[in-house]
């Protein structure tokens, strides 16, 4: 039997993907959030098509509970336009 598994109150990443072949639409979007040296919080945006390199963009927030919301309404976002939660 499969050990159950907990998911986190407030998840510090999210891996999307929208796949759509009759639109030949294969992307991912992966969120995380990553301290920096100075005690603040970085979002880490990470997308493009599926078996590319893909782009990432840093964005700085005063601290991880910002960064948590922003993670937080940018997979709400990309979830209501069709991405799926995937594995990690």
């Amino acid at each position: 039997m499969a050990e159950p598994y907990q998911l986190p109150l407030f998840p510090d990443h999210a891996r999307l993907t929208r796949i759509r072949p009759e639109r030949n639409e294969w992307r991912f979007y992966h969120l995380a959030i990553w301290p920096d040296l100075f005690g603040r919080a970085l979002l880490a945006r990470y997308w493009g098509r599926i078996g590319t390199k893909g782009h990432l963009r840093l964005d700085p927030y005063p601290d991880p509970g910002a960064a948590l919301n922003a993670l937080a309404a940018l997979a709400r976002r990309k979830r209501r336009r069709g991405y799926r939660e995937t594995a990690a």
